[in-house]
């Protein structure tokens, strides 16, 4: 998808997502589900799309759709890991490269993290979103996957 089709269905979604958070909703988890849903449905490129969430200092799944996922993530290894460290949103092109990939499936090719901030900007998670193309993601996904996520909390 070129970057300004890919912009312009962001945006829509964005819209979308809000105003079924804003509307309908005030509970993170129910926020987490349905951006999950419309995301993984919405954008072709979506292999897996999830949320991982700290409990108890352990990486744990939560809403998510797509093939089963890994319940726990081995602490401190993996993209998803390296994002919570680092509290920015991670961009893989190719996970096979990336020290410490975690593969919950072998089909994932490529992969874009972005860190879930609670109203107090702590994080608390993150968004994880595997393609099977490698290449998939960009600054583009950054960019709007950030606004996304920030919905959970309205923050």
């Amino acid at each position: 998808m070129d970057k300004a089709k890919k912009k312009s269905r962001y945006e829509r979604l964005y819209k979308q997502i809000k105003d079924l958070i804003e509307k309908r909703s005030n509970n993170p988890t129910s926020n987490m589900a349905t951006l999950v849903a419309v995301l993984h449905h919405k954008m072709d490129h979506f292999f897996w799309t999830g949320f991982y969430l700290l409990q108890d200092g352990k990486l744990q799944v939560g809403p998510y759709q797509g093939s089963l996922a890994c319940i726990n993530l081995a602490k401190n290894t993996g993209v998803c890991w390296s994002a919570i460290n680092t509290k920015k949103t991670v961009v893989v092109a190719d996970v096979h490269r990336f020290p410490g990939h975690i593969a919950c499936d072998a089909r994932t090719k490529s992969e874009i993290v972005t860190p879930l901030k609670n109203q107090n900007k702590e994080v608390v998670g993150v968004l994880d979103v595997d393609s099977s193309v490698c290449g998939a993601f960009d600054q583009t996904d950054a960019l709007w996957l950030e606004k996304i996520v920030a919905l959970v909390f309205n923050t």
